[in-house]
């Protein structure tokens, strides 16, 4: 099993705080094993709202729960919306000890629910698939081609990682889509999803996708909005300056698993991978999520301007500046974009992440990061140079 210590100290510290905890993540991440990592270790009582046996003793939840203490886990909550009220009336009553935990596949309705219902009583943790902190910076190649999904990661070879993959999307479009309160065709959801694919890495174009659906711009804008709020895409938001320049106000749209990008373009094999088209494009999202695997995401832009200059991702804007280009190539070099970027934004320093071998320094403000130095000396850079806390996402 691979160790995830940032998530479970992220978790336990969110349950130590807070009456009730969600953790929020796509499907098949990991979140019912790491909820039975945590009942090893403390007393809980673990509800599997998709066991009949576990639905039907919460058939008078009010009863069943208030009589609990310690740490209770309700597992795939979305099956039974009802509980959210009930929650709020138990975590209000001065006398109930227990704390919950609710885990639940990522979902805008998700959200919204125990947003409205449980304001002020409960935390968010957010979780992903790996990182390369899990795994070992050493497996990024590995981690990069099948993606941070578990069963994916962990597959015996290709092949079964590539057929575990298909039949995640397959499995996402055909049931999850519908129990998370959505009805449209999983076809055409499949063609926008692959679509995103092909646009990895680019300003979203809401009247493009729009003509090549066949549908109309509200549409396409809300089939982008499930797939974000399901986090299997990430729409990464543009930063605006004030300065004498026409800024791209659009996002920039992500796969944010690069093995699932991979399923939707073919992509089976590294060989396969380092031909494609989108070699280039699949590099800097695996790199952005990484990079945002140790810094977390709340404060995180991209930057372009009409003229050409761009970033491709500007962490803590309102505070101690650091850019990130993300360069699928040995052979590291400066731009003229780079250059303005660090002038236009005030960087405190650019870092170019880069699949080689070797990190260095090649001016004053800009470095060129490897991969394989990604975590330790991003980490100490981070901390040490500029200041900047580093919140680990999970």
């Amino acid at each position: 099993m691979i160790k995830r210590p940032d998530l479970l100290n992220s978790l336990n510290r969110c349950i130590t705080e807070n009456p009730v905890t969600t953790l929020l993540g796509p499907r098949q991440c990991g979140k019912t094993t790491i909820a039975k990592i945590i009942s090893e270790s403390v007393p809980v009582h673990y509800y599997d709202l998709e066991n009949p046996a576990d639905r039907s003793g919460l058939t008078n939840p009010l009863t069943a729960l208030g009589k609990l203490d310690g740490l209770v886990i309700l597992d795939e909550i979305h099956r039974m919306p009802e509980l959210y009220a009930i929650l709020r009336v138990l975590v209000d009553e001065l006398s109930h000890q227990a704390r919950y935990l609710i885990l639940g596949s990522a979902s805008p309705r998700i959200i919204r629910d125990v947003s409205e219902t449980l304001a002020g009583r409960i935390g968010f943790v957010d979780m992903g698939g790996f990182n390369l902190k899990e795994v070992s910076t050493d497996n990024w190649e590995k981690l990069w081609l099948r993606g941070a999904f578990p069963r994916s990661y962990l597959a015996a070879d290709e092949d079964s990682s590539f057929r575990w993959r298909d039949n995640f999307a397959r499995t996402f479009l055909e049931r999850d889509l519908r129990q998370f309160g959505f009805s449209i065709h999983p076809e055409s959801m499949r063609r926008f999803w692959i679509m995103v694919a092909h646009y990895h890495g680019q300003v979203w174009n809401a009247a493009e996708f729009a003509r090549s659906l066949g549908r109309d711009e509200k549409t396409a804008r809300n089939y982008l909005d499930i797939l974000s709020g399901a986090m299997v895409v990430r729409q990464l938001q543009p930063w605006h300056v004030n300065i004498k320049k026409r800024q791209i106000k659009s996002p920039k749209i992500y796969i944010r698993d690069s093995g699932i990008l991979h399923s939707l373009l073919s992509i089976r094999t590294r060989r396969d991978l380092l031909s494609h088209i989108k070699a280039g494009a699949s590099w800097e999202g695996f790199a952005l999520e990484q990079v945002l695997s140790l810094t977390g995401e709340r404060d995180a832009f991209f930057w372009s301007t009409h003229g050409g200059a761009e970033l491709d991702l500007l962490l803590s804007p309102e505070g101690a500046r650091l850019g990130f280009e993300f360069k699928f190539t040995d052979n590291v070099r400066t731009t003229k974009s780079m250059r303005i970027a660090i002038d236009d934004l005030g960087l405190n320093h650019l870092y170019i992440v880069h699949p080689g071998v070797r990190s260095y320094v090649i001016d004053e403000n800009i470095s060129a990061l490897s991969i394989t130095d990604l975590i330790t000396t991003l980490a100490d850079k981070l901390h040490a140079d500029c200041n900047v806390e580093l919140v680990p996402r999970f």
